[in-house]
């Protein structure tokens, strides 16, 4: 069971909250032998997250403070890729027709894809924690419907259907202040390579990514939408079409650079209390990950913390650099699923 808050501990904490202080990590009770339960920070109801810090007051502050020039990057990586998903994904099919034949001219599109095989948000029923079988807020996984689900009627929808689905985050927006810490500049600036594989199960350590904030001159603040660039995407544009499918080889062949799997990590995600974070890698976290170590079920089901992956940030990076600024009003406006599990991201970034 999860050691929820006592009451007067939950009483001191929504004064807290009220104030818009939010527990630490440590602070935190645990769920079983899991660290860093936050489903009692809004509510037993609640299915946003952490994407309750995206009030009003941050999203207004972080525009009339960001959008400066007018311009603007898609973080979208085109459905099509990776044209091999990994993960045992289906492959996107995209098939555009016409519509009444080839002499008129009106044409449709059809497109099947698995919504996480490439540009994604991980949604809160997509992962929990395992071992028990529950998703954010100890909601058990058997409650939840699954297969087709065809509604009629938008005011007849039963809730228990839906529970935690994508589109509360649709309905919500997930926009505020978007923070891109690019771990690849900061090793390549001056000419260097890269000192690790991003198609490899290399670690990127909490240190390595307080020094890139610190380098470029960036400091957190609660609410942040955090994004990082690790180099898939640069190397996908590098590789032979031979290696690119390679990817799609099983276990062995599917190792991937991404965030070490530590208690620092969860302290640092947690106590910088970010509303989301992504990066450009087909996993947040390095992958496969040791055993035991899995940071999406603390990510997802014990934060409520949205996750991207396959994020397109090759032109935000170049944009960055441009203006040497590393912060930028970040809008995304998932597809409005109803119980939908993931979603791509429609992100941009303002400047």
């Amino acid at each position: 069971m999860c050691r929820y808050f006592s009451n007067q501990a939950a009483t001191v904490m929504a004064s807290r909250l009220k104030l818009g202080v939010l527990p630490t990590f440590d602070e935190l009770p645990s769920f079983h032998d899991f660290k860093g339960c936050a489903w009692d920070v809004w509510g037993k109801d609640d299915e946003l997250g952490t994407i309750n810090l995206l009030t009003p007051e941050v999203v207004a502050r972080a525009a009339q403070e960001e959008i400066r020039l007018g311009r603007t990057v898609s973080l979208n990586w085109p459905i099509h890729f990776p044209s091999r998903p990994v993960f045992g994904r289906k492959i996107p099919s995209i098939t555009t027709f016409g519509k009444y034949g080839p002499t008129i001219p009106v044409r449709d599109d059809i497109i099947h894809i698995n919504t996480q095989s490439g540009s994604q948000w991980d949604g809160l029923k997509h992962y929990g924690l395992t071992e028990y079988n529950v998703f954010y807020n100890n909601t058990p996984a058997g409650t939840l419907s699954e297969g087709e689900m065809e509604l009629h009627d938008p005011s007849e929808i039963d809730h228990s259907k839906v529970k935690l689905g994508m589109h509360n985050w649709a309905n919500h927006g997930i926009c505020g202040r978007g923070v891109l810490l690019d771990v690849v500049r900061y090793y390549t600036a001056n000419g260097e390579a890269l000192p690790y594989d991003p198609w490899t199960s290399h670690p990127i350590t909490v240190a390595e990514l307080e020094a890139i904030a610190k380098k470029q001159g960036v400091e957190f603040r609660q609410g942040d939408i955090l994004l990082l660039r690790v180099g898939f995407t640069q190397k996908y544009y590098a590789s032979t079409n031979e290696a690119k499918a390679n990817l799609r080889g099983g276990s062995e062949k599917e190792t991937f650079a991404g965030i070490e799997q530590s208690e620092d990590m969860k302290r640092f995600l947690w106590n910088n209390h970010f509303a989301a974070i992504a990066s450009d890698q087909p996993s947040l976290e390095r992958w496969p990950t040791p055993k035991g170590t899995q940071l999406h079920q603390t990510i997802l089901g014990l934060y409520g913390m949205p996750i991207g992956e396959f994020f397109d940030l090759e032109a935000l990076s170049e944009l960055c650099q441009e203006t040497n600024r590393y912060t930028f009003f970040f809008t995304s406006w998932p597809l409005n699923i109803l119980g939908g599990a993931a979603s791509p991201p429609n992100a941009a970034a303002y400047f």
